[in-house]
This record gives structure tokens, sequence and C-alpha cells, in this order.
């Protein structure tokens, strides 16, 4: 079926997101999730990177990202995500990481540069850790859009396979009567009853 989170808006809620790290990588991300429709703050210490994205994000913030209480005023306690998105620069990365977990937000993602500095993330406490050569800023941003469900595989750019709980109200509803494919634009292949899956 093809698939874009933004055809079905009503299954995935509004999110609030966090990019600390302007490079390449940090810059993909915060604009993809901006065009998916998420409310995103970027955080970095370079003026110039933020005001090239300024126009373009819900919020631009100039701060030394190696200052945790800098980082902290930023607000970024309430994200629903934080992505730490400086892979060439250790210390603080590992202190963004730290802190936005010691702050509470639910989903911390670090961006490393090779599996040594990832292993250093998963110890101190991120949630999940990319490597930008191997997936995309687009491809992420989806799946981070798509966070309620309960899996994401992106076949291609057009085609995406997923795995949702129904929405209460299509509970008790033949597929006809739902209609999906006009609605949503998609097609169910399969629907799973405990470990009973009607293909």
């Amino acid at each position: 079926s093809r698939f874009d989170c933004g055809l079905i808006k009503e299954v995935v809620m509004k999110k609030s997101f966090a990019v600390i790290g302007l490079g390449r990588f940090g810059r993909s991300i915060a604009m993809e999730l901006s065009k998916l429709g998420a409310d995103v703050m970027v955080i970095d210490n370079d003026e110039e990177k933020i005001n090239r994205l300024s126009d373009y994000v819900t919020c631009a913030i100039n701060v030394d990202v190696c200052d945790t209480d800098a980082l902290i005023s930023t607000g970024i306690a309430n994200m629903d995500a934080v992505i730490v998105a400086m892979a060439d620069y250790l210390e603080p990365s590992i202190m963004g990481v730290i802190t936005a977990k010691d702050l509470g937000v639910p989903l911390v993602i670090a961006k490393a540069r090779d599996h040594v500095t990832g292993s250093i993330y998963d110890k101190v406490g991120a949630d999940r850790v990319v490597f930008p050569e191997r997936e995309s800023g687009k491809r992420i941003s989806k799946q981070l859009m798509c966070a309620d469900f309960l899996e994401f595989f992106e076949l291609s750019d057009s085609v995406s396979l997923i795995e949702l709980m129904p929405k209460k109200e299509w509970i008790g509803k033949t597929l006809r009567q739902l209609n999906l494919r006009r609605e949503y634009k998609i097609n169910v292949i399969a629907v799973k009853e405990n470990d009973d899956v009607n293909v």
C-alpha cells in the first residue's frame, strides 16, 4: 500500500521534537520532521546554522550545547523526543543524552559515528542509536512521526508496511464498512488477534 504519515494524521498524534546539533544529519532530520507536521525545536551553538533553519522550524535556539543549565533552559524536558545529532563531539553528545534522560524525555536518540561511540551512548541511556551512513534523516523522521505504530518497515519511498492497534471506532466493523483504502490510502494485508494471523 502507498503510505505517507501525512495521510493518516488521525492515527498519528502531533509530536514535538528537539534536535541538538545542526550538522548535515541534524538539519536533515529537523527539516523532514517539520515537513511531516511536527513541532521542532533546533539547538546549536552556531548562530549561522540557527538562522538558516529558523524559518522552517517551530523554535531555533542558539546556546552552548556543552552548558547543561543552558540546555535545560531550552525546555527540552517537554519534548516527546530529543535527537542528539553531534557525533563528532563526544563529550557534549554524552551530556546531551544524559541531560535529556535525567529530565524524563521519553525517547532520546543519539547519532553515532561508529560502534564504539554507539555503545557509549547505549551505556549512558540513549533509547536508540543511529548510524546516519546507514539510515537517512528522512527515514528516521517518518519512523519518529509514526511511533504509535507497533512496527514500521519502509519498503521503498512510496511503500511501507505498518502494524498498528485499531482505533476504537474501527472495532466491530468489517473492512468493507471501514473502507480504509479510501479513507486512509492503506490496504489491510492481515488481521492479528493474539497469536492468530488472518491474512
